[in-house]
């Protein structure tokens, strides 16, 4: 039940221009391109979780724009045009980030990925090889000149076991998605944007005079709502080509003289694991049922997990004493498309969702661009 408001609580803190749905990285950068728009705006945020529900608290903290085989897959579902495309969004995304808030802030840095590629992948492994050319000519225009080599004296160093081929990538890097997300959230607040926590919208409800927004706190109300619960969007707008992915992750105790440093891919990008603070986190592996991993539910499967703990123990660190620290899960947000879902889906509803993966590359770039279609509306 409701506490009765007072006069103050109304006016103040349930009345407000622009209300955005969700403070992941789209939200925040949402709000924040809206309120460098218009300073005089009054903006805030509304987040069901104490903190950012989804992926964005919960990634792996991967700065990259896709892998070789990840590539290949994506050219074939959009064509080169479209993957072109796609992967200036994504790496104009992490420029907007970096830029935003500062290497520092989100501890860039630039350790270069790596693509394995085990004995048995002979056909995969011939075939990513092949394109290495290719991709290098696609995006040296976007990202720089050769991107991607053939790095396999780096297997042995690495300490890998059963991999036989290693595509790097010079320009991939990691980030610290909690700092990132911290000073995010701080960037947003210095603006003078409210963030409200622990507010599950429940419906949007359109009327003459504005948007309302029923909450369990009370209706919110503003001229223009933009939603981005990307896996979490369907709750309030059903409609959209939307299918969650929960990524399982799990993240090892610090490993004294760890060798293995950058971000790395296996298996088309549905693993993938780096170095942190001297740990190793690693997930993925929702390949393995796909149905099942198709949920907005967190937690862990026996499934996954063990698949996970076996490519630590028998490629990764074949060699190496670990302790597995902490396991938790995020959702992610897939659909037919690649692009992001950027639209105003009724009048002054507008929604940005489904980055496909790519949060932190996509992210900036979609919460910009969903806020500049909301400021054309004006």
């Amino acid at each position: 039940m409701v506490t009765a408001q007072s006069y103050w609580e109304k006016t103040s803190f349930f009345l407000f221009d622009f209300i955005i749905i969700g403070s992941g990285i789209v939200g925040l950068n949402a709000a924040i391109h809206l309120k460098k728009f218009k300073p005089n705006s009054k903006i805030c945020i509304l987040e069901r979780g104490f903190l950012p529900s989804g992926a964005s608290t919960k990634n792996a903290g991967f700065a990259c724009f896709g892998s070789i085989s990840e590539l290949i897959d994506q050219e074939s579902i959009c064509g080169t045009e479209g993957l072109s495309f796609l992967i200036e969004k994504r790496w104009k995304g992490l420029l907007k980030l970096r830029n935003l808030l500062s290497d520092e802030k989100i501890d860039y840095q630039c350790l270069g990925g790596y693509e394995l590629f085990k004995k048995t992948e002979q056909n995969l492994t011939t075939l990513s090889v092949s394109k290495i050319e290719h991709f290098n000519n696609l995006i040296k225009n976007i990202v720089g000149e050769n991107a991607f080599s053939l790095q396999n004296q780096k297997i042995k160093e690495f300490g890998f076991k059963n991999i036989e081929n290693l595509i790097a990538n010079r320009y991939e890097a990691q980030i610290d998605t909690g700092k990132m997300m911290f000073a995010l959230l701080q960037y947003a607040q210095s603006l003078g944007i409210a963030v409200f926590n622990n507010c599950t919208v429940n419906k949007i409800e359109g009327e003459n005079k504005g948007i309302s927004l029923l909450t369990d706190e009370g209706i919110f109300k503003c001229h223009k709502v933009v939603v981005t619960t990307n896996a979490f969007t369907q709750s309030l707008l059903p409609d959209l080509d939307i299918t969650p992915g929960r990524g399982q992750i799990l993240i090892t105790k610090p490993i004294k003289n760890l060798k293995i440093k950058g971000t790395f891919h296996y298996d088309r990008g549905y693993y993938y694991f780096r170095n942190i603070n001297d740990r190793i986190l690693l997930g993925g592996g929702r390949n393995l049922d796909f149905n099942a991993e198709a949920t907005t539910t967190f937690g862990q499967t026996d499934l996954v997990q063990n698949a996970l703990e076996n490519l630590l123990s028998k490629v990764i660190l074949p060699d190496t004493d670990y302790e597995i620290d902490q396991r938790w899960s995020g959702i992610m947000a897939f659909g037919k498309q690649l692009e992001p879902i950027i639209k105003e889906v009724k009048p002054n509803v507008f929604c940005a969702a489904r980055c496909n993966g790519m949060g932190i590359a996509m992210g900036s770039q979609t919460g910009e661009d969903v806020a500049q279609l909301l400021i054309n509306s004006l």
